[in-house]
Formats: structure tokens, sequence, C-alpha cells
């Protein structure tokens, strides 16, 4: 593993992995304790304001382009930015359901998805986590990564109650 890549990266790329990462990390612990706490809302807006720099970040990367400077990945940007409002406006009318789905959502597809397609050979964190290792090695370290991501992610849904499958420690307020 090696961190020059990231810090021969522009500074939009930067500001990325250093509010991706801890975004990952708390929105899963997020979505693993209780909910409707003050500590939930609290950890919650800390989450949603990484989401959106992350999200807006984004938006000054530019190294796929395949319709102008922008690729597909952007509209999972603008899926976060949007979804980010939802989440915060279910949650001030206490619609829990609508608020856990934008939450998840957002943590699945702006977390976990856009994480495993990082792993591609050619990204930067691809080099950054694999350039020392050989092919084999590389791909069998990027599948445990993608299962590591993705059982976390079920995890934390499944332990969360997310989707309707129990209630929240309180009414979020």
């Amino acid at each position: 593993m090696t961190l020059a890549p990231l810090l021969h990266a522009s500074f939009a790329v930067q500001l990325h992995v250093a509010t991706v990462i801890p975004a990952a990390i708390l929105g899963a612990f997020l979505l693993a304790r209780p909910k409707g706490t003050r500590a939930h809302r609290l950890l919650g807006k800390i989450w949603l304001a990484l989401m959106v720099v992350t999200a807006s970040s984004t938006l000054f990367i530019h190294e796929i382009k395949l319709i102008g400077d922008f690729s597909p990945i952007h509209l999972l940007s603008i899926y976060v930015l949007f979804g980010s409002r939802q989440a915060i406006a279910a949650a001030r009318r206490h619609d829990i359901p609508a608020h856990r789905g934008h939450v998840a959502g957002m943590y699945l597809g702006g977390i976990v998805a856009a994480g495993l397609f990082t792993l591609l050979p050619g990204r930067l964190m691809h080099v950054s986590l694999f350039l020392e290792l050989s092919i084999w090695q590389a791909a069998v370290t990027a599948a445990l990564l993608a299962v590591l991501l993705t059982s976390a992610a079920v995890l934390a849904i499944r332990q969360g109650r997310l989707f309707g499958r129990g209630k929240s420690s309180k009414r979020l307020a």
C-alpha cells in the first residue's frame, strides 16, 4: 500500500477521500446503532455533512469523461445531494420509513457501490492499495475488500432494523 498517488492527487480527490472514509465508518455505526437518540441525531448531522462534502467534491473530479467532463458516477453524487435533503425533510416530518430509505440508499449507493468501483484496475484507490501486489494478490485482496464492504452494509442494515424490520429506540424529533 502506498499513499503517494493520493498525496499527488488534486485537492478535490484528497478532499473526497478525507470525507468519504469517515462517512463510511460513521454511516455503518449509525445504521447499526439505536435510532432516534440525541447521539443519533448529532452523529447523523455530521454524517450528512460528510456525505454532502463527499458528493460535492466529486463534481470537481473528472478522471472518467463519458458525457463531457462527467461520468455516470456523477449521477450518484446528485442523488446523494438530493437524498440528503430528502432524508432531513423526512426526519423532520417524522416519516421514519422514508428517512431510513433515503439514508440506506445513500449509504449503499454512495459508499458501498461507489467504494467497490474504486477498487477497479486503473482507479486511484486501486493503485494506492494494490500497486506492490501481483495481479492475483490484488484480485484476491480486492475481492476480500468487496465482500467486507458488502457484508458490513448488510450487517449494518440488518442490525439497524432498516426497511421496516423493527422499531427505533425513540421517535425522531
